[in-house]
C-alpha cells in the first residue's frame, strides 16, 4: 500500500507519496553476555538519520527480553520508505541493567548500520549484519527484515445501471450521474468518485470504473458508502434525484449476485404518503484485484541494473583548470562526481552484484584519436562494468587523464547500448536505469528521440542530469511528462525520461576565473552560473546547500531525479501484465 501523507519533493516538481514499510528485528544471535550470574537482557534501539544530515535521532525501541543471548523481538518499527532517498538506520543493542530509561546507563552490546533500501533490496527483504563497536569482541549478528504494509491495496472495478429514475427535465428526460461519498470518523462525508453523465434517459447504464479500496472506505469494509443520484444541468445547479447507502462488504456480494438499491429522496418521502422511491440502481458487476507496488517487485527478485554515461565533450573545459566542470578540487566533488554519487549510491542498494557499466561519450580515444560516443570508462570493451560506485568514480577520473575531450554531444549510441541489454531480459526480473550526465545541448536530437521511443517498450528508464550554464530547454521535449516523445509517427509507449538541470555552484577559487573558448562547439565554457540558469528549470539553489554541505546537495538532487523510477517500473510491468514473483516465505 502506498500510504502516509503526500509530500512535495524539494524542488516542488511533483507529489511523492511514501511507501509505508514495516521494519523489524528477528533472531539476533550470539550477543555479548554482560551479566555475571545470568545472561544479558537485550533491547535494541533504532536511530534514523535525516536526509543529508549527520545527526542521529532515536526512532523507537524494542521490548526488553530477559536472560537470553538469542532474543526474538516482537515489536516492529513502521517507517515511511522513499526509494529516492538514502535512509540510514542504526541499530544499537544494549543489555538493560538499570531501571533508567537512558541508554547511557545500560551496557552497550554492539551496533549495526544499514540503509533501509539495502534491507528492501536484499533477497526476500532479509538482511543479516554483524554487530560491531566493542573492541576485541565478537558482538554477534542481527537479522533485519522489511515488508510493505499490505492493508487496503486492492482495486475495485464495478458497473452500475439505474431503472425508472425521476424525470427532472421539462423538455426531456433526466441526464443522470452518480456521486460516491466515503464516510469519515466524525460523521461527515468525503466525495471519492463521480460517474460520467448519461444524457436523456431514465434508465442509464454507466461505464465500468475503477477505484482503490482505500479511497472508497479507507480499508474499513463496513464503513458507510453513500451514493447520490443527480440530474445534470448545464449551469451546474444539478437536480437531486435521490440517494442510497451501502458498504464495501455489501457491494462485494455482487460478485455472486445482482444487488438492487432503492433510490430515496427524503423530501419527497416526507411530503408524499404514497411515495415509494425515485427509481432503483442495480450493481451489475463488482471485481477486485491486487494493486502491485514497487516493493512487491523488488521483494520478488527484480534487480535494478544501473548504467552511467558521462559527457567528455570539450565544452566542459580542460579538466586541469578550475573553470572545468570535470575539475576535481581538494575541497569538493566536481558536478559530475556529485551527480554520479547522488544517484548511484541509492540505486546500488537494489543491485545484488554491485557491478555498474560506465561509459563516456564525445571524446577522442588513444592511440589513433578516434571519436567515440560509448567508450567504456574502464577501457575494457568486453566488460565495461565497474565494481561499485567508487569503481565508477575511479574509472571516470582515470579516463580524464587518458582521453581528449572533443565532441559532439550524442546520446543515441549509449541509449541504444543499454536498450540492447534491456531487450535481452523482458520478463520483469531485470530493470535498467541509465544515468546521462551532460553539460550541453544535445547534437543528435532526432536519433535520440528515435532511441527513446524504441526504449520505451523495454524495461528501462533514463535520467538526464544537466550541469553547467548551457541552455537545456531543448531537452525538455525528451521528458514526456506533458507530451509523449514521438519519432517518425511513432509515440513512446511510456514516459521513461527524467530531465533535471544541476548547475554547479561557484567555488571561492573560481569566482574570478575567465571562461574558456571551445572552437569545436562555438560555445563558451564556464560552469560558474550563479546569476543565470535556464528559466524553465529549477534553480540550482534548490539543490546546493548554502553552507556547502555536499551530502545535503546530493540528497536533494537524488530526491528529485529518482522520484519517478518506481512508477516507471510499475508502468512497464502493468503494460506487460507482469506480476511480481512470490517471495520465498523461508
Amino acid at each position: 500500500m502506498i500510504g502516509g501523507k503526500d509530500r512535495r519533493t524539494h524542488c516542488g516538481a511533483r507529489w511523492v507519496a511514501p511507501r509505508v514499510a514495516h521494519a523489524w528485528l528477528r533472531s539476533p544471535r550470539n550477543l555479548l553476555d554482560m551479566d555475571t550470574f545470568s545472561k544479558s537482557d537485550p533491547v535494541v534501539v533504532l536511530f534514523v538519520q535525516g536526509s543529508g544530515s549527520s545527526e542521529w535521532k532515536e526512532f523507537g525501541r524494542t521490548e526488553v527480553i530477559d536472560n537470553t543471548l538469542n532474543p526474538d523481538f516482537v515489536r516492529k518499527f513502521v517507517l515511511d520508505y522513499y526509494f529516492e532517498e538514502k535512509q540510514n538506520l542504526r541499530f544499537d543493542v544494549y543489555n538493560v541493567d538499570s531501571k533508567s530509561c537512558s541508554v547511557l546507563k545500560q551496557d552497550f552490546l554492539g551496533q549495526a548500520f544499514v540503509a533501509l533500501g539495502e534491507v528492501i533490496g536484499s533477497q526476500r527483504g532479509r538482511l543479516e549484519r554483524a554487530l560491531t563497536g566493542v573492541p576485541g569482541k565478537r558482538c554477534g549478528t542481527i537479522l533485519l527484515l522489511a515488508e510493505e504494509l499490505s492493508n487496503c491495496r486492492d482495486i475495485v472495478t464495478m458497473q452500475l445501471c439505474a431503472n425508472k429514475l425521476d424525470k427532472k427535465d421539462f423538455f426531456g428526460k433526466s441526464d443522470p450521474f452518480l456521486v460516491f461519498y466515503r464516510s469519515n470518523e466524525d460523521g461527515t462525508f468525503t466525495i471519492c468518485h463521480k460517474t460520467e453523465v448519461v444524457k436523456n434517459t431514465l434508465n442509464p447504464v454507466w461505464q465500468p470504473f475503477t477505484i482503490p479500496v482505500r479511497a472508497l472506505c479507507n480499508g474499513d469494509y463496513d464503513r458507510t458508502v453513500k451514493i447520490d443520484v443527480y440530474d445534470w444541468d448545464r449551469d451546474g445547479s444539478h437536480d437531486f434525484i435521490g440517494e442510497f447507502a451501502t458498504s464495501y462488504r455489501e457491494l462485494s456480494r455482487a460478485q455472486s449476485q445482482f444487488t438492487v438499491y432503492e433510490v430515496l429522496n427524503p423530501r419527497k418521502k416526507c411530503k408524499k404518503k404514497k411515495y415509494v422511491n425515485s427509481g432503483t440502481v442495480t450493481l451489475l458487476s463488482f471485481s477486485v484485484e491486487s494493486e502491485f507496488t514497487f516493493v512487491d517487485y523488488i521483494r520478488g527478485g527484480t534487480q535494478l541494473n544501473f548504467t552511467v554515461a558521462i559527457d567528455f565533450t570539450a565544452s566542459n573545459g580542460m579538466p586541469s583548470q578550475p573553470t572545468s566542470l570535470h575539475y576535481a578540487s581538494p575541497y569538493q566533488l566536481s558536478a559530475y562526481a556529485l551527480a554520479l554519487k547522488a544517484v548511484g549510491e541509492i540505486i546500488q542498494d537494489y543491485d545484488s552484484d554491485k557491478l555498474f557499466p560506465a561509459y563516456g561519450f564525445g571524446a577522442k580515444l588513444p592511440p589513433d584519436g578516434k571519436i567515440s560516443h560509448q567508450f567504456p570508462l574502464n577501457n575494457n570493451v568486453d566488460n565495461p562494468s565497474c565494481a561499485g560506485i567508487e569503481g565508477v568514480l575511479e574509472s571516470y577520473l582515470q579516463s580524464l587523464r587518458t582521453v581528449q575531450l572533443y565532441g559532439p554531444t550524442n546520446f543515441a549510441p549509449v541509449i541504444n547500448q543499454v536498450a540492447g541489454a534491456a531487450a535481452q531480459v523482458t520478463d520483469g526480473s531485470q530493470y535498467h536505469v541509465l544515468l546521462i550526465i551532460t553539460d550541453g545541448v544535445i547534437s543528435d536530437m532526432l536519433q535520440t528521440k528515435e532511441a527513446i521511443v524504441t526504449a520505451s517498450a523495454l524495461p528501462m528508464s533514463i535520467i538526464i542530469v544537466g550541469v553547467g550554464p548551457a541552455e537545456f530547454e531543448a531537452m525538455e521535449e525528451l521528458d514526456g511528462d506533458e507530451v509523449r516523445v514521438s519519432s517518425r509517427g511513432r509515440y513512446a509507449e511510456r514516459d521513461i525520461v527524467q530531465v533535471t538541470p544541476a548547475l554547479s555552484p561557484v567555488p571561492p577559487w573560481a569566482r574570478d576565473a575567465q571562461p574558456l573558448a571551445d572552437p569545436r562547439s562555438h560555445r563558451v565554457v564556464s560552469n560558474w552560473a550563479a546569476n543565470f540558469f535556464p528559466s524553465k528549470f529549477v534553480p540550482f539553489r534548490d539543490y546546493v546547500d548554502d553552507s556547502g554541505n555536499q551530502v545535503l546537495s546530493m540528497a536533494r538532487l537524488a530526491k528529485d531525479v529518482l522520484a519517478e523510477i518506481p512508477e516507471q517500473l510499475l508502468s512497464y510491468m502493468k503494460t506487460r501484465d507482469i506480476k511480481p514473483r512470490r517471495a520465498d516465505p523461508q
